[in-house]
């Protein structure tokens, strides 16, 4: 009985791996391929054209069709559609025959009463359904969640979403349920920490159910994830806010970014440098462009032309010889990445693009034409 646990626990757990497993498109001779975390090949480059991995699936093109592959390589769709999109909640949208539809991995097409434009689902299970010019949503059974009856509905944020009625805007839950009343003239993406908006001429956070205006404001950003400041502007200069509307750092830099690790990059009019929470200047302004701090304490600052890497105490550890891309960024999504995430970052080395760690050395040893962000 022992063995028969072990045996069970270890296939469960190879499975699991299987399943997780992280993989970046590469293009190595004009062909596609894939790498795994470790930087090996775990899909030898043989595609023309493919997507990034979604659900456990990405999107492959062969014989002049699209089709779907697994984290082996293995057709689970056989190539037969003329257009594709990535799967989310375990549906994705393909064109064929004049007709776009939805399928799950099955390859069976979800009925919807959908009779316009088609939509990606979220990984909420949730896509836009319009109808005359007005918008509602649909789950994965093709079920109506809301009818069509908003001017706007902006993607999902943290299960929510912005929605829009005669010029007025507000937010609602995945059920559909109201969350924040159509009473504003902008608003941002939800945080739990609080949400940017705007009524009138005044700027302010939405917090506990009440909007705190903030003094002066003629801007404010949405709260980073994890972070109790965000970054707000008065008279064209730029400070921190807390999600009463308190000026926690006064506004008094040409251009700011987000929290991260206890600094945040600002610029002076002519450099680049970091501050802490309590506005002090803790890296010099000394860089032509500067990003947010990652979880493994280092960031992206550009010297002259081309990125490199400075820890906490401004230390350089990766030189300046780079150029860094912008990554993680989709339609239900509002992460726009730069510099390192679980780990790595993608960068370019001179005409080649690929990985490098907290070391600067690149993974596995190569690069390629081209590398995209790390998908499962």
């Amino acid at each position: 009985m022992k063995n028969a646990t072990l045996f069970i626990l270890t296939t469960l757990l190879i499975s699991t791996s299987l399943f997780s497993q992280e993989l970046a498109r590469v293009r190595d001779n004009d062909q596609y391929g894939f790498i795994d975390t470790t930087g090996a090949m775990v899909i030898a480059p043989q595609y023309v054209k493919a997507g990034d991995f979604s659900n456990g699936l990405a999107a492959a093109f062969k014989s002049d069709r699209w089709g779907y592959i697994n984290t082996k390589g293995d057709w689970v769709i056989e190539p037969q559609y003329e257009k594709v999109k990535a799967f989310n909640a375990g549906y994705a949208l393909v064109y064929a025959d004049k007709n776009w539809n939805y399928i799950d991995k099955d390859n069976k097409v979800l009925a919807t009463p959908v009779k316009e434009k088609y939509y990606d689902f979220n990984e909420d299970g949730l896509a836009f359904y319009t109808l005359e010019k007005k918008v509602g949503l649909i789950n994965t059974k093709g079920d109506v969640v809301i009818e069509p009856t908003y001017d706007a509905i902006k993607p999902f944020v943290n299960g929510y979403a912005r929605v829009k009625m005669n010029d007025n805007w507000g937010m609602i839950d995945k059920t559909g349920k109201e969350f924040m009343g159509l009473e504003f003239d902008e608003i941002g993406d939800y945080n739990s920490n609080g949400i940017a908006v705007r009524k009138g001429e005044s700027f302010g956070i939405y917090h506990n159910g009440k909007m705190n205006i903030i003094s002066g404001a003629d801007k404010v950003w949405d709260f980073p994830e994890g972070e109790k400041l965000t970054y707000a502007r008065k008279d064209k200069l730029v400070g921190y806010v807390n999600n009463k509307g308190e000026w926690v750092i006064q506004p008094t830099f040409y251009k700011a970014r987000a929290f991260n690790n206890g600094l945040a990059p600002v610029f002076n009019d002519d450099y680049w440098g970091y501050i802490d929470e309590t506005g002090k200047e803790v890296i010099p302004f000394q860089y032509r462009d500067a990003e947010t701090f990652a979880d493994n304490g280092l960031a992206p600052v550009k010297d002259k032309k081309l990125w490199g890497f400075i820890d906490k105490t401004g230390k350089m550890v990766i030189p300046a010889q780079y150029v860094i891309s912008a990554g993680g960024l989709s339609l239900f999504s509002s992460d726009n990445l730069k510099g390192f995430y679980n780990g790595l970052a993608r960068v370019r080395y001179e005409k080649s693009w690929g990985f490098i760690d907290a070391k600067g050395n690149p993974l596995g040893g190569k690069w390629y034409e081209n590398a995209e962000v790390f998908s499962k």
